[in-house]
């Protein structure tokens, strides 16, 4: 049972609350999708349940009211709660995939007989493509993701408290996690709490929906039919993801143009497997080709592990294919015909922005306001057009009541609007010719996914090249142009679609 009165809790530094006056109880073996705009407290709320926040937490700040599972704190119930964070790096700890699973059933001081079995199972449920053997630092950003899922699951948690588990997962992979998480909270009676933004998808593995404030409290509570037929259009208004009201963003047609990137015949090999010393690397790319015009939409599709940001990274210019060249062709070829991965690290930023995968990747200052301008201070802009841009970027992205803030101390989704916005920063003038962005729209609400998505398409409408590997549907819908799908080795090229059509 979790019950929260008058509760509250506001991180360190920060002047405003994450969550305040929180009163909600839910019964055990209740099923509960947390929703709110981005920002609303969410992911705090889920982490205050694990017990990570408080004195005896990871997570320092101050805190008020009660907050208690099966009437103790939640510090002292860690042991049968489970979590599963946004980011899957904070939560590997070993070395081989088998033994992160089984870390967790150590810990619980499950008898050595019974943990391999379950270590086994648990990979198998939710499709991990490879043996208990493989290095987890060899691993894509989805298939983390599934594996830090399978640790969890195994533990049969009481309280399961999934933050975001689909978000880096291909069509299929989340389709067969959701399958999962119902099979196991059907099976052990586990109290359940969800945060997700496919709404849509999951509103069937849940029977109550909670919607929290920004610095507030519960907003709406009820079954999901009826809080969504009662306050639909409200809360749409405030962001939340709402079934049948998905955002339409406003986009100039893409112009087109000359190709400016181009990929020859290029091969590229995952990362060495330290966990299995002498392993040759696998082949992820195989003699691949891929062109990207100016003034349109690409995006990268397939399945986890498939090799989508290894091929970004090779069209950023970031990594050096094995064989085969990335070469600049048209506008860019002029700046120097070298393939890109043997530009100048200057040159290379000023004509080609990258988004990554892990926004903490690429955050070089100590405050949200400083990231905006360090782009542009760089490219030798003056200082009252970079004011005006860093202000704009945040206001349009959100930003603006945590831009004194260390960008560490951000939520998954603050994070990567701050990652796309230091792309930005330089201003549409001054842009990159091309912007390479891995899952742009991770953890958005709807109103700043609008924002993201225009910001985007202003560039492109410029005659920017614009390249994305996502799994967001909504994305490849209303604002992709052409579509290259990457799969065994492979990419497929599925054209040009009119607006963003299907593949």
């Amino acid at each position: 049972m979790v019950e929260l009165t008058g509760w509250g809790w506001r991180h360190s530094g920060r002047t405003e609350w994450a969550l305040r006056g929180v009163d909600l109880r839910i019964e055990p073996g209740e099923r509960v999708l947390l929703l709110g705009a981005s920002g609303a407290g969410k992911s705090t709320l889920l982490h205050a349940l694990a017990g990570l926040t408080g004195d005896d937490g990871a997570i320092i700040g101050e805190e008020e009211g009660e907050l208690r599972l099966d009437g103790a704190p939640a510090v002292r119930r860690r042991g049968g709660v489970g979590l599963v964070g946004q980011d899957p790096e904070t939560q590997l700890v070993m070395a081989r995939a088998g033994d992160d699973v089984a870390f967790g059933l150590e810990n619980l001081a499950v008898p050595p007989t019974g943990i391999w079995p379950r270590v086994t199972a648990a990979l198998g449920e939710v499709g991990f493509p490879y043996g208990p053997a493989r290095g987890t630092a060899a691993l894509s950003g989805g298939e983390k993701q599934r594996l830090v899922i399978a640790g969890t699951l195994a533990m049969r948690p009481r309280l399961l408290l999934l933050d975001e588990p689909t978000a880096n997962l291909d069509p299929d992979g989340a389709r067969l996690v959701r399958e999962v998480v119902a099979r196991v909270v059907a099976a052990t009676e586990a109290t359940l709490v969800l945060v997700e933004h496919r709404v849509a998808d999951v509103v069937d593995l849940v029977d109550r929906v909670v919607v929290l404030e920004p610095g507030g409290g519960v907003v709406a509570d009820g079954p999901p039919p009826a809080v969504f037929a009662a306050q639909g259009e409200r809360l749409a208004a405030r962001g939340v993801w709402v079934p049948g009201r998905e955002p339409r963003p406003r986009t100039a047609p893409a112009p087109g143009g000359d190709v400016v990137i181009e990929a020859v015949d290029c091969v590229a090999r995952a990362p060495l497997d330290v966990a299995a010393p002498g392993a040759v690397p696998a082949t992820v790319l195989d003699g691949v080709s891929a062109a990207v015009p100016a003034g349109t939409a690409t995006a990268l599709t397939g399945r986890n592990g498939a090799g989508k940001s290894t091929l970004l990274m090779l069209l950023a210019g970031l990594a050096r294919p094995h064989a085969g060249a990335v070469l600049p062709r048209g506008p860019l070829a002029e700046v120097s015909p070298r393939p890109l991965s043997r530009w100048p690290a200057r040159r290379l930023a000023r004509h080609v922005g990258t988004v990554f995968q892990h926004a903490e990747d690429q955050f070089v200052t100590r405050t949200v306001r400083d990231e905006l301008r360090f782009a542009p201070a760089r490219a030798g802009l003056g200082r009252r057009e970079t004011e005006s841009w860093v202000e704009e970027l945040l206001e349009r992205l959100r930003l603006r009541p945590l831009a004194d803030v260390h960008p560490y101390t951000l939520s998954g989704g603050e994070k990567r609007r701050l990652s796309v916005a230091t792309a930005l920063s330089s201003g549409p003038a001054h842009a990159p010719d091309v912007l390479l962005l891995d899952e742009p729209t991770f953890g958005q609400d709807t109103r700043t996914w609008v924002e993201v998505v225009e910001l985007l398409g202003a560039l492109r409408a410029e005659g920017r090249a614009v390249v994305m590997a996502t799994h967001d549907d909504l994305l490849l819908d209303r604002f992709a142009d052409t579509r290259l799908r990457v799969g065994r080795g492979r990419v497929a090229a599925a054209g040009r679609t009119s607006g963003g059509g299907a593949e």
